[in-house]
């Protein structure tokens, strides 16, 4: 034997006596017991049609092969996903929501009709009403208002579809950002990916189904969880990919071992992994396998697709990439590449959109402004890019935060802050949709004159997740998986497709 193939035997050998060492009688009984009872539960379920994605039993998941494409429940109008989180709340009044009323009461008292019975996250006392901070105009056909924050957006509202009236019950971070991609605001359920990576697998077997991108400096405040598996198999989270240096941490080779030689480890592993599955049945043994085996083949793929250097240059002026460093537009043309490579689900994060007021940063007049110059011009070439090359009308680009927010200015204590910023608000903001068989041009949902509550065409949470999933395939109502006893679905017990903005 060679010195390599000596080496991986070696491995292997320790690798057994590890696991050997771990079956004692109660280990046994435990994890045996638990894996016949999983089996005859499977089967129970599965022939009582209960199985999984509600797809026919062809397309159940399958764990020995848990990323293979699969087919959705009915012919989909879109194949992948771009998801573009503004975590902190961008102000729909300084973007999209046009309120020339509100600038009439701008300096006033705020009524006490707006304060009465209501929670805010930081408002004490009296605020004074704050007129918009930005001037508007309308655009294109479809006669848009936008803001003139957002000059290279405007030159594309006709190919987006805008939700004016989003809801939300959850005025913190953490938890707004967790209904907002799990379908609840507690920990322990699974992001909006890991529920289309389930139903559908990924075209490229060589890089994640789900990979997510993050700028701003920070993560979200609810943190990994807003793209962790929760109760499904972890083979379906969120990969975490940098837009400087290794695209994912540790897929070099370590100093000393060559290719081959991780290869052979990585058979080792998975060989005392099969065995451990053929003893105990556990699906994540499983998932742990397809991790391993993911891994060694993003060593070749994912250094390649993650590369925007080999970018025509006429690509990073449309988009002011800067490659290199941790970047926005970066990542924006990263997510493009990614779904072009056949990833299904791009969740793209940037941190920096809260607007209190409480320094300038944070503040309506300079933080939002400077937020926004960071990400149009970006988010812009996003939308043409994809168009130029065919991909749009497969691709469905979401755009958004978690909450809204308030018509009056932010004071904490009772006491104005020094810098002008909005609290977080609950009752309307926006949210718009481009692509993957969304209707162009078009702007669903009112507020009344002020901003302050959604007057028609209230939307949730739940219905942008069900109308998501619908446009990928899928019934949201059927689209479940067997967690504790019962089906769970990602838009729980809620949610309606709007119908209103499919093409």
């Amino acid at each position: 034997m060679t010195q390599k193939e000596l080496h991986a035997q070696r491995l292997l050998n320790e690798a057994r006596e590890a696991s050997a060492r771990l079956h004692t009688r109660r280990h046994f009984l435990k994890d045996c017991a638990f894996g016949f009872g999983s089996l005859a539960l499977g089967s129970l379920l599965q022939s009582c049609g209960l199985g999984g994605s509600g797809a026919p039993a062809a397309n159940l998941f399958d764990p020995a092969h848990p990323l293979l494409p699969k087919l959705p429940q009915f012919a989909a109008k879109a194949k992948s996903v771009i998801y573009l989180h503004m975590a902190g709340a961008p102000s729909q009044l300084e973007l999209f929501d046009y309120k020339p009323e509100l600038m009439k009461l701008d300096g006033q008292d705020c009524p006490p009709s707006l304060l009465e019975g209501k929670r805010f996250a930081f408002i004490r006392g009296v605020p004074k009403m704050l007129g918009p901070q930005a001037r508007f105009a309308q655009y294109g056909q479809s006669g848009v208002w936008i803001s003139d924050n957002l000059p290279h957006l405007s030159g594309i509202v006709d190919e987006i579809s805008f939700l004016k009236a989003v809801t939300t019950d959850q005025f913190n971070h953490a938890p707004a950002q967790l209904l907002m991609h799990t379908g609840g605001p507690r920990l322990g359920r699974p992001s909006m990916g890991s529920w289309v990576t389930y139903g559908l697998g990924t075209e490229n077997q060589n890089l994640p189904g789900f990979v997510v991108l993050t700028s701003g400096g920070k993560f979200p405040d609810a943190g990994k969880s807003v793209w962790g598996s929760g109760f499904l198999p972890s083979v379906y989270q969120g990969v975490q990919c940098r837009s400087e240096g290794d695209p994912v941490l540790f897929i070099n080779d370590p100093k000393g071992m060559d290719r081959d030689l991780r290869k052979a480890s990585i058979n080792a592993i998975n060989k005392v992994n099969e065995e451990e599955y053929q003893e105990y049945n556990d699906p994540e043994i499983l998932s742990r396998i397809s991790q391993y085996e993911m891994a060694y083949r993003m060593q070749m793929s994912v250094p390649k697709v993650m590369d925007i250097t080999k970018e025509p240059q006429y690509i990073h002026d449309m988009y002011g990439t800067k490659p290199g460093e941790a970047h926005f537009a970066n990542n924006v043309l990263l997510a493009r590449k990614l779904v072009e490579k056949g990833v299904r689900f791009v969740q793209l994060f940037d941190w920096g959109w809260d607007s209190h007021g409480t320094d300038q940063s944070l503040s309506i007049d300079v933080g939002l402004i400077n937020k926004c110059r960071q990400t149009d011009k970006a988010v812009t070439a996003l939308i043409l890019d994809l168009k130029q090359r065919g991909l749009l009308e497969d691709t469905l680009v979401v755009w958004g935060g978690e909450f809204g927010r308030t018509p009056m200015m932010e004071n904490r204590e009772g006491k104005q802050n020094p810098f002008k910023g909005r609290d977080h608000h609950t009752e309307a903001f926006t949210i718009w949709m481009a692509g993957g068989g969304i209707r162009k041009g078009t702007s669903y949902g009112e507020t009344d004159n002020i901003g302050y509550s959604s007057i028609s065409g209230k939307v949730t949470a739940f219905d942008i997740q069900a109308t998501i999933l619908n446009q990928l395939g899928f019934d949201h109502e059927k689209f479940t998986y067997q967690f504790q006893g019962r089906p769970f679905r990602l838009t729980d017990v809620h949610g309606k497709v709007i119908q209103e903005i499919i093409a």
